[in-house]
């Protein structure tokens, strides 16, 4: 089994030494690169290097530079698709968003972890665990996403959250770890900014 197998089928794996990791890992960050030193008016050029990128996305999105992910081909992107500066995918496993996805400055989603044990981690094993987020969702500023989470439809995750576990749909969620804290009502149509309190 290669350690590509390994790492889709979630199992330790180790990507140090392994060269065709090594050299999707430096495809990937070379068009990452490229896409990062457009000018902000190069649209169309960036929408090609995301379309080359990704392994698959919807007719509108937009990413702002700077970008990185690990390898590309593991995300997936719905409609409407919209991520702010600084966002950083580790996409050893399958990152897949829904529809209207927004996302603020400055956030990660996370599926690369590694072992406890010092033993096991100092022999560069790692794994990885898919993280699925479903549509009309909302990220604040700050927020990481680990391995293996799994968040609902019509979500808001508040700004600096740790999201380390599953979130249903239709709530509010916050916090290190991030945790719901109310359902979105009907009275939050009326409401133009809610600190949560």
């Amino acid at each position: 089994m290669t350690e590509k197998e390994k790492m889709l089928g979630r199992m330790l794996y180790n990507a140090n030494h392994d060269l065709d990791l090594i050299r999707e890992r430096d495809a990937c960050k070379d068009l990452c690169h490229a896409y990062n030193q457009l000018r902000p008016s190069q649209k169309e050029e960036g929408a090609a290097i995301i379309r080359k990128l990704f392994g698959k996305v919807g007719s509108s999105f937009f990413i702002t530079a700077p970008f990185w992910c690990d390898y590309g081909y593991n995300i997936r992107i719905g409609e409407n698709f919209y991520t702010n500066h600084n966002c950083v995918i580790l996409d050893c496993a399958a990152v897949t968003f829904g529809d209207n996805v927004f996302i603020a400055p400055n956030c990660g989603f996370y599926t690369a972890g590694h072992p406890i044990d010092t033993a096991r981690r100092n022999e560069g094993l790692e794994y990885a665990y898919p993280i699925t987020v479903g549509d009309n969702v909302w990220f604040g500023g700050g927020v990481s996403v680990l391995p293996g989470v799994t968040i609902g439809s019509n979500v808001v995750i508040g700004s600096g959250s740790v999201v380390n576990r599953d979130i249903p749909s239709n709530v509010v969620a916050v916090g290190n770890p991030c945790r719901v804290i109310r359902p979105i009502t009907e009275a939050d149509r009326q409401t133009v900014f809610d600190r949560g309190e």
